[in-house]
């Protein structure tokens, strides 16, 4: 398992666009992906669960993967949200 804390700080946060290009880039990958906000903990594949997080500007996230590229994933999450989903 392999976790790293991101924070989000494009304009609109993890809504609509930005949160499809994000789990775009999830599927990508083989391992499980959660994304962690406070206390809830949602599967990162999944729209509905990513957007229910009600993630904006400044929020700090934690991405959680298990498996054979739990690594890769993660870091290629947090390059993602790191260049603003190239806004």
């Amino acid at each position: 398992m392999y976790s790293h804390e991101a924070v989000v700080n494009n304009q609109v946060g993890l809504h609509a666009r930005p949160a499809t290009f994000f789990i775009q880039k999830a599927n990508e990958f083989k391992s499980s992906i959660w994304v962690e906000r406070e206390e809830r903990k949602v599967n990162a594949k999944s729209l509905l669960g990513v957007l229910s997080l009600g993630i904006v500007k400044g929020t700090a996230i934690n991405l959680i993967a298990d498996g054979s590229d739990e690594k890769e994933a993660v870091d290629a999450l947090v390059s993602l949200i790191s260049s603003d989903f190239a806004e």
